[in-house]
């Protein structure tokens, strides 16, 4: 294992450490617990967001904190749910006065901890509402999780109700838009090579040179079936067809299309697979409205991508369009 790390029982820390240092015009850095904070804390009378969950998926959650997503990241441990002791105080530092959405992965973990952290900051008098993300169309239900993953996905979520929010809509009004793009936003991931783990040492599964796993997840949960490789574009169709059935598109159907990187993809491979599934969403006359490609949503230093799409309203459109600025996504 080749790495540049020190010691790896402080990746996490310096890792957020660094990316706060680098970002000090929109970001700060809380230690005791371990949070990233919008610059300049809770916004008075704006609902606060906050999200987070195990390390290695970066920039995925931290890296989108700032003006129109998150006001609060809690990073946990490489691949572990932050614990609600942690959590707790992360909802305090989003509350500006109108109450704060949580947005939660759907693993166990993530779910139990972040539900416990909501009762305790609700027996203490804080409004806090919750939206589970589970946009994995691989599986109902593998290791970690009871129903489907949260993936790539999450970040649609998140900068739609984060835009939600910064127009200044109610915790109702945030939440349902939220859960709105929850119900129309699918994904489908694959892995080439297996991510390293730090603390492990080594890939968390093993593939032969001839194989890929299918429906993998972030933190490298089996897939659906582990398939020969082939050349990218019939890969992207094995991601593409199953998001497409389960989301029903049709004809006239609009939609946002975001491949994104694993961690170990390079960019000019992401490009080739958008370019596969935007002509096969054109050959069944959906339109692809809006574009994201890049590594957003990642599992370490794996190899691979994951195709998400998300069906677009009018409002959804504008919403997505609303004015960004985190570490990792701007406009």
């Amino acid at each position: 294992m080749k790495k540049l790390i020190n010691d790896p029982r402080d990746v996490v820390s310096e890792s957020v450490e660094g990316l706060v240092l680098a970002h000090e015009d929109i970001l700060e850095l809380r230690t005791d617990p371990l949070l990233v904070v919008r610059r300049g804390g809770a916004r008075p009378g704006k609902v606060g967001l906050v999200s987070g969950g195990g390390a290695g998926h970066e920039p995925l959650h931290a890296g989108l904190v700032g003006t129109g997503m998150l006001d609060v990241a809690v990073p946990g441990a490489m691949f572990t749910s932050p614990t609600p002791d942690q959590v707790q105080p992360g909802l305090a530092a989003a509350d500006g006065g109108s109450g704060v959405l949580v947005i939660v992965k759907n693993y166990t973990g993530d779910v139990m901890n972040f539900e416990t952290a909501v009762e305790l900051a609700e027996a203490e008098g804080a409004e806090v509402a919750s939206v589970l993300v589970d946009d994995d169309v691989a599986v109902e239900g593998s290791t970690f999780t009871a129903g489907r993953r949260g993936v790539a996905g999450t970040l649609a979520v998140e900068k739609i109700a984060g835009a939600a929010a910064e127009r200044g809509d109610d915790l109702a009004s945030v939440a349902a838009v939220a859960r709105r793009v929850v119900s129309q936003v699918r994904s489908m991931g694959v892995a080439l090579v297996a991510g390293t783990v730090p603390h492990v040492g080594r890939p968390g599964f093993d593939l032969g040179d001839d194989e890929i796993e299918l429906g993998v997840g972030i933190h490298g949960e089996p897939g659906r079936r582990r398939v020969a490789m082939a050349p990218a574009d019939a890969v992207t169709d094995m991601l593409l067809e199953p998001v497409v059935d389960d989301l029903d598109l049709v004809t006239g159907d609009d939609v946002l299309l975001f491949v994104n990187g694993m961690g170990g993809t390079p960019l000019s491979e992401l490009a080739v697979v958008y370019r596969r599934a935007r002509r096969r969403l054109e050959d069944r006359g959906v339109r692809v409205a809006r574009s994201l490609v890049g590594s957003y949503v990642t599992s370490l230093d794996m190899q691979g991508a994951s195709v998400t799409v998300l069906r677009l309203d009018d409002e959804l459109l504008s919403l997505w369009d609303a004015p960004v600025h985190t570490a990792a996504l701007r406009w």
